[in-house]
């Protein structure tokens, strides 16, 4: 379902060569749910934007639903969700509902499809009660309930998630967890995660990769993960001496 291939992505900055990303390779098969890891710095969003089709890597190949993003991005668009939890899709000055309803225009979903998920996604991510409020009257709770809604209007097979409970409390945090395994488990949806919070991949995630300064530096189980540190650690523990090298 995701595939990179020996990805490599340079910048130019005052005649140095810096590598965001450098010779990165992994799959993510079809119905998997992978954290994706990595101090800030490490990679990840050069990654994520290289797997939507906004960046096109320097080297190697790239394939999400079996098309290359960068040259089939429109298509790609109709195969995949993204939510970044520090920007928002929806037009902050419309009812949620309205955006919505821009949304079904954008994705060109049919009005019935659009009905019936519209409906399933308002009962399991409770969004009944703000549907006629203005974006920017939405607390940070909503809101990303009104953006994972937003994604996945259009059905995607693979979900792209950046950050999707940075700020949330903890009912809104847990809601939203439990709606993404939910979706995983239930209709098989793709999932990719990226997270600084490692509540997110415990009770998630089944694998776990880590970027390290633009290269993969752990790809396996959670489990895998946890037993490269003496028992009893935390993951934060574990996590943190990965990234240290300690």
């Amino acid at each position: 379902m995701i595939e990179l291939d020996q990805v490599g992505r340079s910048f130019k900055v005052k005649r140095d060569v810096v590598h965001a990303v450098r010779d990165l390779s992994f799959t993510v098969s079809a119905g998997e749910f992978v954290g994706y890891l990595g101090p800030n710095g490490a990679g990840k969003s050069t990654t994520i934007k290289m797997l939507c089709g906004i960046l096109t890597p320097t080297t190697g190949r790239v394939r999400v639903a079996g098309l290359e993003p960068s040259r089939r991005r429109t298509t790609l668009a109709r195969r995949i969700g993204v939510v970044f939890g520090q920007r928002t899709t929806l037009w902050w000055d419309l009812p949620l509902k309205d955006s919505f309803e821009l949304i079904r225009h954008l994705y060109r979903v049919e009005r019935r499809a659009f009905t019936a998920r519209l409906a399933e996604l308002t009962e399991t991510l409770d969004l009944g009660a703000f549907l006629r409020t203005p974006v920017r009257q939405l607390s940070l709770g909503q809101r990303m309930r009104g953006d994972l809604a937003a994604a996945l209007l259009h059905a995607p097979d693979v979900l792209v998630l950046d950050e999707p409970t940075i700020g949330l409390d903890v009912v809104s945090k847990n809601g939203i967890r439990a709606f993404l395994k939910r979706l995983n488990a239930e209709r098989g949806t793709t999932v990719l995660l990226t997270t600084h919070d490692l509540g997110d991949i415990e009770r998630l995630c089944r694998r776990v990769m880590l970027i390290d300064h633009g290269r993969l530096a752990f790809d396996g189980t959670l489990d895998d993960l946890m037993a490269t540190a003496p028992e009893e650690s935390s993951i934060e523990d574990v996590v943190t001496r990965l990234y240290t090298g300690g």
